[in-house]
């Protein structure tokens, strides 16, 4: 099983605050002989609906040397994951959460948007600080 990343503990708290159940921790995938490990498996249930939210969720510190190098780390396993889960697991909305500063920096680059556009990565925008979530990005 791979090491959890820098702030594992912060976005599992701060899903957690914001009323999501921790299925899975880490979210194990098969596939084609693989084994695959997302970082969390999380779901929500909506009351007024009756029916649950089901996400899976990659954590990303970006505490490297190279935001670029992470940043194509990132975005490898994201549609790698997110493949496997469509296969498996439709229901389950992938999301790359990263910290709110890399959000208000890195993530802002042209390049950098112009990707996750073409990827169409959803981000959870996660606080260090306060452990919380800042902002989902769909």
């Amino acid at each position: 099983m791979p090491a959890k990343d820098l702030f594992h503990n912060t976005v599992n708290n701060a899903l957690q605050k914001d009323g999501w159940v921790i299925t899975d921790d880490p979210l194990h995938l098969k596939y084609g002989g693989l084994h695959l490990y997302v970082d969390l498996g999380a779901e929500k249930i909506l009351a007024a609906e009756r029916a649950g939210q089901q996400i899976a969720v990659e954590i990303k510190s970006f505490a490297q040397l190279s935001p670029a190098n992470e940043f194509h780390k990132a975005l490898g396993q994201f549609i790698g994951y997110r493949f496997v889960l469509k296969q498996q697991q439709p229901e389950r909305v992938l999301y790359l959460a990263v910290p709110h500063e890399i959000y208000q920096g890195f993530l802002n680059f042209p390049y950098v948007k112009a990707l996750s556009e073409e990827y169409q990565v959803r981000y959870l925008i996660y606080s260090i600080s306060q452990e919380e979530i800042v902002k989902w990005l769909t």
